[in-house]
């Protein structure tokens, strides 16, 4: 069924695959984002690939003037709300702006939803509220406890919508926990492209590999796993971007708020990581291995049972095809969108 989609972040990296994979799939959508983190040219590049009109506007969320013109204009069906920031190293750097961005900026969005009769919202939450695993692998029932700001962000505005469902039986929700997004679109145009120095591991990889740092720093190799290195749960963006969509089908028989994660529930070391990333990319990728971070835990991996069962969803990509179309991006776009 068509519908109208407005999409909060949808120049950044995961908002601009999905927003792909919604155009792909005939849905009319309306893009808002303030650059603060993102790239105009990426919307240029969506709407070149999809060849479909998009609508795109530039604004803050916390800005309720500027969103409910964007509802009077728009009226959207359903909002897929991605916009906020991510890195949990700046969250604790600068947790006040953490808080403002991400809790404020949402309950400005619902009470914008609030007020044109929007009653349909996917949120793009993370596994960070988690914490500390108590068994692995991570279900959607593993007790929340979030080790950093940026965590505690995601599980306030998850507690915030279960309470905003809750107040009205018209409205529905789906927050999809997601693991760690890497890779880029198959065609390389579309890719992840931080401002200034990346807080992830694979841009930081990547960067390595054209030249643009002399090595990766690995935090740590006395980790409990198979090599001393975290594992963590790597998923393909397109992967991610399909699950969005699926998820917008899903959302019409959800009654309140429902919570999926997003992660293919495969454990990857760092280790892992890089040599995958060296044999698709033909790059060697020099290393430090350098004091373990404060909160960083040895292991995180999904239960993706629920995404599967509710969503009919499934990975399609696999850890090569995740480092072999970064790479692509990467090698095909060196300073990102600039």
């Amino acid at each position: 069924m068509k519908q109208k989609i407005l999409v909060t972040g949808g120049a950044g990296y995961i908002g601009s695959h999905t927003i792909l994979e919604l155009l792909g799939a005939g849905q009319e959508v309306m893009a808002v984002d303030n650059l603060a983190n993102s790239h105009r040219e990426a919307i240029n590049r969506v709407s070149k690939l999809s060849n479909s009109p998009l609508k795109f506007t530039v604004g803050d969320i916390r800005n309720t003037q500027f969103l409910d013109d964007v509802f009077s204009q728009f009226a959207p069906d359903v909002v897929i709300h991605f916009a906020g920031r991510k890195s949990v190293k700046e969250s604790f750097e600068k947790p006040l702006e953490y808080y403002d961005s991400n809790v404020s900026g949402s309950r400005s969005l619902l009470q914008a939803m609030s007020s044109a009769n929007c009653h349909k919202i996917i949120f793009s939450s993370s596994a960070a509220v988690y914490g500390a695993p108590v068994y692995l692998p991570l279900d959607e029932s593993h007790p929340t406890n979030p080790l950093n700001p940026y965590g505690r962000t995601k599980l306030m505005v998850e507690q915030i919508i279960t309470d905003w469902c809750a107040s009205d039986s018209d409205r529905s929700a789906i927050s999809l926990r997601y693991f760690n997004p890497i890779g880029a679109h198959t065609s390389g145009l579309i890719g992840e492209a931080p401002n200034g120095k990346p807080n992830n591991l694979m841009p930081h990889i990547a960067q390595v590999a054209i030249g643009m740092a002399p090595f990766l720093r690995v935090f740590g190799d006395d980790h409990d796993t198979r090599d001393g290195t975290g594992e963590r749960d790597y998923i393909h963006v397109v992967d991610l971007a399909r699950a969005h969509a699926l998820s917008l089908e899903h959302l019409a028989s959800v009654i309140g708020h429902e919570i999926i994660n997003a992660g293919t529930g495969t454990g990857v070391t760092v280790l892992e990581l890089v040599s995958a990333f060296e044999h698709a990319s033909g790059k060697k990728i020099p290393k430090s291995i350098v004091d373990k971070r404060v909160g960083d835990t040895a292991s995180s991996y999904a239960d993706a049972s629920r995404a599967r069962e509710l969503l009919g969803w499934e990975p399609e990509f696999d850890l090569e095809a995740m480092c072999r179309d970064a790479w692509v991006w990467q090698d095909g776009n060196k300073f990102g969108y600039g």
